[in-house]
Parts: C-alpha cells; structure tokens; sequence
C-alpha cells in the first residue's frame, strides 16, 4: 500500500472532467489535494496556468508538491482557414506554454524535496492528424507528447518523471461539441475498436499509475487511453 499520508498533489483543471475526477481520486487515496482552475468554485485555487507570476503565486502558496497533474487544457474547434491569430495563441499558451511553466515551477519546488512525479494531459490528436479539423489542439498536444520526453530527460538528475496519459474522446465540457452530434460520435465510435469509450475516471487511474509507486522507472512515456484508436 502507498504511504500517502503528507504527500501534496496539484491537478491544474480541476473544477470539472477528467481534472475534477482526477482529484477526486487522488484525495480518495489520502494524497492531499490542490485543485487549480481559471473558473472559480468551492475548494478551488483560481489560476490561469498560461500566468507566469499567477502560477508562481498560487504554487509558493501550496508549498510542499510532489504530484503535478498538467490537465489545464482548451479547444478551439474551427479549422486552418477560419481560426483568428487570437485563438491559435490562446490554445498555445494554455496547452503548452501553461504546461511547460507550471512543470518548471513544480520542479524547482521537487528538486529541493527530493523528487516527485509530473503527469500531464496528452491526447491521441498527439499522434493522429484526428478525425475533424482542430488543429490547434492538434498541433498543442502533439508538442505535449515531445515537451513530456524533453522534461523527463532534464529533470531526471532531481528524481522526477515526467509522463503524459494520451485520452480519445471522452465525454466531458470539451468534447461537448462531438457528443451531441450524432454524425460525428458515429465516426468516432467507428474508429473505436473496443466499442467502448473512456470516462474522466478511466483517465485518472491512468494518472494515479504514472504518478505512483508502480512507475518509478517509467520517464518520458505517454499512455494511450484510447479504446484501441491508435491501434488501428
């Protein structure tokens, strides 16, 4: 059984989905919880991950961290055509530079503690050109997945890994758009071997895995969590 008692895990994200769910389970374990999210809500420590000095801010105020969950992400669903400069950067800032600042900043805080662990939210859009026109979502997680194997390698000297859990589509605000429109969960079923797709909480067991005892020589790995889409 994992000694859980005192240790601190941060989940950016945290007010809803898979981030919420994540928590959710972490605290279930004992692990005590820091849940960061831009949106206000009860029990949650408001920051916006793309903030430099809002992340330093909250995380001096955390203190001790031997967990980060990197699960802050947004979407923007128009295609190459028709996405504003605005909107491409926000999606930058937020699914790759917000990661990159928060896994910094939490490792400067695990290097003097001894290490810890670092898991962030990939996608299979990482891997796949998708199924619907995204890309800048698509392009944001792709640098995910290479940004996870990039840290791992550094900041293994400081007893921290870095890993990534891949998800497909999984029914939360952010997918919104693809549940309710049949048309479209019919192409993602038919992409989808296992004819089953994951919830938020098949996700966070991923998490807790990469973040727990069991992977302590695993670095610079991102899980699919996908139903078999990758396999295809």
């Amino acid at each position: 059984m994992e000694k859980t008692k005192g240790r601190v895990a941060v989940v950016t994200g945290a007010a809803t989905g898979i981030g919420k769910a994540t928590a959710d389970l972490f605290a279930s374990r004992g692990y005590t919880i820091a849940r960061l999210d831009v949106q206000p809500g009860e029990s949650i420590l408001t920051c916006d991950v793309a903030d430099e000095s809002a992340v330093e801010k909250v995380f001096k105020q955390v203190g001790k961290i031997d967990i980060l969950v990197n699960n802050a992400g947004i979407a923007v669903r128009k295609n190459s055509l028709e996405i504003s400069r605005e909107e491409w950067d926000r999606v930058m800032a937020v699914n790759v530079s917000g990661m990159f600042l928060c896994s910094r900043i939490a490792a400067r805080i695990m290097k003097q503690t001894g290490g810890g662990a670092i898991v962030n939210l990939a996608s299979i859009m990482g891997f796949s050109g998708g199924l619907f026109p995204n890309p800048a979502y698509q392009a944001s997680k792709g640098a995910v997945v290479n940004l996870t194997r990039a840290l791992a390698l550094e900041f293994a000297p400081f007893n921290i890994t870095v890993n990534a859990v891949a998800p497909t589509f999984v029914r939360t605000q952010l997918t919104a758009p693809v549940f309710s429109n049949p048309e479209r969960l019919k192409v993602v079923m038919d992409h989808t071997p296992l004819g089953r797709l994951p919830e938020p909480e098949d996700i966070a067991q991923a998490i807790l895995f990469l973040a727990g005892p069991g992977a302590r020589c695993i670095t610079g790995v991102t899980l699919p969590v996908d139903s078999g889409y990758l396999a295809r």
